[in-house]
């Protein structure tokens, strides 16, 4: 597969300070990764920097050979990079339909798919966006970052604050997104076993910098570091994680 995105030794914050530093790291085409860490590890602030808003204080970013480095956040969306932030960001006096149609571009992705995707949102089509509940706000959160048809989808704590049976769609719904359709995405969230069962690779950040990088197959199977620099019970969350990667893979004959 080809490259889609590099980073080499970038460093960003916010101001005068430096949040993250040193960054490399990179993504194939059609594959996702894992960002992993404690809260104010950095992981947002990676994403923010991909995104382009972040001070950069050094480093290059290239998505799919293009130097983006200095890019305006609007022309990263533009160049390919969909985001879709903690926060959200819908458009809550618009419908959810015209906060889809609003943003969207020619592509694999229109009204009729992400509905699809989330029929949730087909039921609520005609609801104004501060209508919707936390839950589908995020769905449409996410649904309106595919339509733009991006290269490349960022996801921040996409499950973060949702009640387990939503964050049971979303899941599955993301799960979808990178093993059926084959989107690149990098999700950002600080418990693995959320999404270790179906991300190809993962980095652990810790106080700005990566330090671990493996295959998240390799994190399901000992998962040590993750005990290192998460703090979590590496017997019961392998067994969650274990479970997930056995549902990891919903093509080629394999259980769903």
């Amino acid at each position: 597969m080809d490259e889609l995105l590099r980073l080499e030794q970038v460093s960003a914050g916010y101001g005068e300070a430096i949040v993250i530093s040193g960054i490399d790291l990179s993504l194939r085409t059609g594959s996702s990764l894992a960002v992993l860490g404690r809260n104010g590890t950095g992981k947002t602030t990676l994403l923010n920097t991909i995104i382009g808003v972040t001070r950069h204080r050094g480093g290059r970013i290239e998505l799919a050979g293009r130097d983006i480095t200095r890019m305006r956040p609007d022309i990263r969306a533009l160049a390919g990079i969909g985001w879709v932030p903690q926060e959200r960001n819908i458009f809550r006096s618009l419908t959810v339909e015209e906060n889809l149609t609003a943003v969207a571009r020619p592509g694999r992705w229109d009204v009729s798919s992400v509905y699809r995707l989330f029929p949730r949102l087909r039921e609520r089509r005609a609801n104004m966006g501060n209508q919707l509940s936390g839950g589908e706000q995020q769905m449409l959160s996410i649904a309106r970052a595919l339509m733009l048809n991006p290269k490349l989808v960022l996801l921040d704590e996409p499950t973060e604050g949702l009640a387990p049976i939503i964050v049971n769609e979303v899941l599955a719904a993301m799960k979808h997104l990178v093993r059926n359709e084959g989107m690149s995405a990098i999700v950002v969230e600080q418990h693995a076993q959320k999404i270790l069962g179906f991300t190809d690779d993962a980095v652990i950040l810790d106080r700005g910098s990566i330090v671990h990088s493996a295959s998240s197959r390799s994190l399901v199977e000992d998962p040590s570091p993750l005990e290192h620099y998460l703090g979590v019970d590496s017997t019961a969350k392998a067994r969650t994680s274990a479970n997930l990667f056995k549902l990891r893979r919903v093509s080629g004959g394999e259980a769903d």
